[in-house]
C-alpha cells in the first residue's frame, strides 16, 4: 500500500478582503495524495482548484484545518524549506519561471539555490533535460523555445531539485493541442517510470482521464472523488457542475443512449478506436 504523502484535513481557506471581510475559497476539504499517485483536480472557474494546489507546498496556509506534507505541517515556518524541496510547483505561464538566458542555466537555478556542488548540479541538469526532451536545446535561449518546450523547461528546473512530488497548476492552458499532448506524455513518463507523484490541476477533461484518480471541486468543496472510469460516468452531475465530458466519453455516452452496449472503461479516443476496431474485426 502506498504511503500518504499529502494530507488535507478539514481545510478551509478564506481570502481576506478589507471591504467585504473575506471570500471562502475552500471549505472543509479532506483529501490525501499517496506517494507515486497521479491525481487530477478539475472543476469550473472559481471552484478552488488553484487555491487547493497552492496549499500543497505551503504557498498558502490554511485559515483553519491543516495540510501536511510527508508528515510536516505546512503552517509551521520551520518546515517551509523542506516542504518546497519535496513539492515542486509549476504554474500556467512558464515565462514567469524563466530566470536565465540559457536553457541549461535556467534548469540549474533551483538546484544551485540548494547549495549543491557544481558537478552535482551539472549532472542533475543533464539528466532532467534528457527526461523532458530538451537536451538538444541546452545552449539555446529560452525565449526561442515553443510554449510546450518552455513548460518542459519549467518542469526540468523543478526536477533538478529532486522533488518527490510535482504540483502543476493548469500547465497546458496556454499550449496548443500538440503541446498539451507532448507535455502530458512527459508527465505520465515521470509518474510511471520515474515514480514522481503528480498533482495536475486542469480544465481539460482529456487530461484528467489519464490520471489514477480525479477530484472534482465545486464552490470550494469536493463534489466527487474516484478513478476516472467512475467520475466520468456521472454525466448529468458533471454537466450540472459546468464540466464537459471528454470527446471520447461524449461519443460513447451518445451511442449508449441510442442502444449500443459500450463498456464503461472507454475514456480516450484510442480506447474508442480500439473498441470499434474489435467490433468490426469480430
Amino acid at each position: 500500500m502506498k504511503d500518504v504523502f499529502i494530507a488535507a484535513k478539514d481545510l478551509t481557506y478564506v481570502y481576506r478582503r478589507s471591504n467585504t471581510g473575506g471570500y471562502k475559497a475552500l471549505s472543509g476539504i479532506n483529501l490525501t495524495v499517496k506517494t507515486g499517485e497521479f491525481l487530477a483536480i478539475i472543476g469550473s472557474n472559481g471552484s478552488g482548484k488553484s487555491t487547493l494546489a497552492r496549499h500543497f507546498n505551503g504557498l498558502l496556509k490554511p485559515s483553519s484545518g491543516s495540510v501536511t506534507v510527508a508528515g510536516m505541517d505546512t503552517a509551521s515556518v520551520e518546515n517551509t524549506w523542506e516542504i518546497r524541496r519535496l513539492v515542486g510547483m509549476v504554474f500556467q505561464n512558464p515565462d514567469n519561471q524563466i530566470v536565465s538566458s540559457l536553457v541549461e542555466e535556467d534548469a540549474a537555478f533551483g538546484a544551485e539555490n540548494l547549495g549543491l556542488p557544481p558537478e552535482e548540479v551539472k549532472k542533475r541538469v543533464a539528466e532532467t533535460l534528457r527526461l523532458v526532451g530538451l537536451t538538444p536545446y541546452a545552449r539555446h535561449a529560452p525565449h526561442l523555445l515553443s510554449g510546450g518546450q518552455k513548460q518542459k523547461l519549467a518542469i526540468a528546473g523543478v526536477l533538478a531539485m529532486c522533488p518527490t512530488c510535482l504540483v502543476l497548476d493548469e500547465p497546458t492552458s496556454m499550449l496548443d493541442p500538440a503541446g498539451r499532448m507532448e507535455l502530458m506524455e512527459t508527465l505520465i513518463h515521470l509518474n510511471r517510470d520515474m515514480l514522481v507523484t503528480v498533482v495536475l490541476v486542469t480544465h481539460f477533461m482529456e487530461e484528467a482521464v489519464l490520471a489514477d484518480r480525479v477530484v472534482v471541486l465545486s464552490d470550494g468543496e469536493i463534489a466527487l472523488s474516484g478513478p476516472p472510469v467512475e467520475i466520468f460516468t456521472e454525466v448529468e452531475l458533471l454537466e450540472e457542475l459546468g464540466l464537459q465530458l471528454p470527446t471520447a466519453l461524449k461519443i460513447a455516452h451518445g451511442l449508449r443512449q441510442r442502444g449500443f452496449s459500450l463498456p464503461l472503461d472507454i475514456l480516450t479516443i484510442n480506447d474508442l478506436l480500439a473498441y470499434c476496431k474489435n467490433v468490426l474485426v469480430g
